[in-house]
C-alpha cells in the first residue's frame, strides 16, 4: 500500500511485542513468569465496576459532552485542586478514553514542524512516536543511574532553545520509578516561565508514591497556564481497560482539545465517566492497600536483584517498576531480554524499548506476586551467573 509517510515516523510500545512472544510459549505448555506489563494485576474495586454497571442498566449508553460529562470534570477539578495546591474549574478539564490521546493531543495543538520537544530517555516509548509522527523534532534529556534517574536540572536547561514548543515530564516516572524533588520542579519552573512553551507533565503515576508527596509543577507560581496536567484512573484505581484519562489546563487550550475529541473519538464511553466519579468520591480503601502492596513488593525485589553478583538496583520512589543495570553480562538489554524469555520463561521489557540511554538496563514490572517476582529474579540471577 502507498501510505502517506507519517505513517513510517510511528512507534509502538514493546511491552505488547513481549506479551505476545510470552503468549506463544503459554501456548506450547511453557509457564511464563509475566513482569513486563505495566499494569496492575488488582481487580477493579467492586464499588467502582457496581458504579459503572449501574450507570449502563440507567442507561447510560449514548453521547456525551466531547469533553466529558459535568459531574466527572467537577470531581476532577476537586481532586486535582486539592492534590496540587491550585484553583481549577471544570471548564480546564477534558475527559479522554485514557492517557494517551491527552498526549496526542497536546502535541498536536502545540508542536509542529521544526519545532523540538523535551523528553525523557528512557522514558514511556509514544512521547518520541508521537513527536515524530506530528513533525517535530525529539530532543531526548538523559536520565542517569548516578542520579535516581532524575533528570539534570542544568542539561535540560541547556536543551531549551528557541525552537522548544514542549516539555515533557513524567514524575514518578516509567520504567525507572524515579521522582522529581521540589527543588527540581522548582528550578524548572523558573526556567519555563519567561519563555514561549508549553509543559505536557504526565503525572499517571501521582498516586503511586512510597516516601514523599506528590509535587505538580503546575502548583508553582505562573506555572498552571503553562502546563497541561495529564493523569487517569488505569493506574490508580486498576482501571487499564476502562479506558479513562483526562488532561487538565488553560481553558483556551482545553476548548482546542474539545475540537480534536470530536474529530477522533467523539466522547469518552458514558459509564466509564460514570465509575470514574465513583472512584475520586468513593471508598479509596482499595487504592490505599495496593499502594501497600505494591511498597513491600518493592522493598522485597530491590534487595533480592541487588544480591546477584554484578546487577544494581536503584531504590523506585515512585510507580511499580525496577530498572535493574545488567551491562556487567556482557549481553545488549535486547539480547538478555529474549535469553530471559526463552531460557528461563521470564518476560521482561529490555530498557532500551524506552529509549536508547536504558540500554544496559531491564524494566521489571512487580504488579505481580510475591512469588512470581521471586522465582523471576532467580531466574535472572541464573542467566547472570551462566555469563559469569
Amino acid at each position: 500500500m502507498d501510505l502517506a509517510e507519517r505513517m513510517s515516523r510511528l512507534g509502538s510500545e514493546t511491552a505488547f511485542e513481549v506479551l505476545a512472544a510470552a503468549r506463544v510459549r503459554e501456548a506450547l505448555g511453557h509457564r511464563v513468569i509475566h513482569l513486563e506489563i505495566g499494569e496492575p494485576d488488582f481487580p477493579t474495586p467492586p464499588h467502582i465496576v457496581e458504579a459503572g454497571i449501574r450507570a449502563l442498566r440507567d442507561g447510560a449508553t449514548g453521547y456525551t459532552p466531547a469533553v466529558g460529562i459535568l459531574e466527572l470534570r467537577e470531581a476532577i477539578a476537586e481532586q486535582v485542586a486539592e492534590t496540587r495546591g491550585i484553583t481549577v474549574h471544570p471548564d480546564e478539564v477534558v475527559v479522554t478514553p485514557g492517557g494517551k490521546p491527552v498526549m496526542f493531543y497536546s502535541l498536536l495543538a502545540v508542536a509542529g514542524e521544526g519545532d523540538e520537544v523535551i523528553y525523557p530517555d528512557p522514558g514511556f516509548p509514544i512521547y518520541d512516536s508521537m513527536i515524530r509522527f506530528v513533525g517535530a523534532t525529539p530532543v531526548p534529556i538523559p536520565l542517569r543511574e548516578e542520579i535516581d534517574f532524575r533528570l539534570d536540572v542544568e542539561e535540560l536547561l541547556g536543551l531549551i532553545g528557541p525552537r522548544t514548543k514542549l516539555i515533557i515530564l513524567n514524575s514518578p516516572c516509567n520504567p525507572t520509578g524515579s521522582v522529581l524533588t521540589r527543588s527540581d520542579m522548582a528550578r524548572i519552573a523558573e526556567a519555563c516561565l519567561n519563555r514561549n512553551l508549553m509543559v505536557l507533565s504526565d503525572e499517571i503515576y501521582s498516586r503511586i508514591l512510597y516516601d514523599e508527596e506528590h509535587v505538580s509543577i503546575a502548583s508553582f507560581p505562573g506555572m498552571q497556564d503553562k502546563t497541561i496536567i495529564l493523569d487517569g484512573f488505569s493506574k490508580t484505581y486498576a482501571m487499564t481497560g476502562w479506558r479513562l484519562g483526562y488532561g487538565v489546563m488553560n481553558r483556551e487550550l482545553a476548548h482546542h482539545f474539545g475540537k480534536l475529541m470530536i474529530n477522533s473519538n467523539s466522547c469518552t464511553a458514558a459509564f466509564t465517566q460514570f465509575a470514574g466519579i465513583e472512584a475520586l468520591r468513593g471508598d479509596q480503601g482499595p487504592t490505599e492497600e495496593m499502594i501497600a502492596t505494591f511498597r513491600r513488593r518493592r522493598d522485597r525485589v530491590v534487595p533480592l536483584l541487588n544480591a546477584i553478583e554484578g546487577v544494581s538496583c536503584r531504590t523506585p520512589r515512585g510507580a511499580f517498576y525496577a530498572f535493574p543495570n545488567i551491562s556487567s553480562s556482557g549481553l545488549s538489554a535486547k539480547a538478555f531480554q529474549v535469553k530471559l524469555l526463552e531460557e528461563e520463561n521470564v518476560a521482561v521489557l529490555s530498557g532500551p524499548s524506552f529509549g536508547p540511554h536504558g540500554e544496559g538496563y531491564l524494566r521489571l514490572s512487580y504488579a505481580s506476586s510475591i512469588e512470581n517476582l521471586e522465582q523471576g529474579i532467580e531466574r535472572i540471577g541464573h542467566i547472570v551467573r551462566s555469563l559469569g
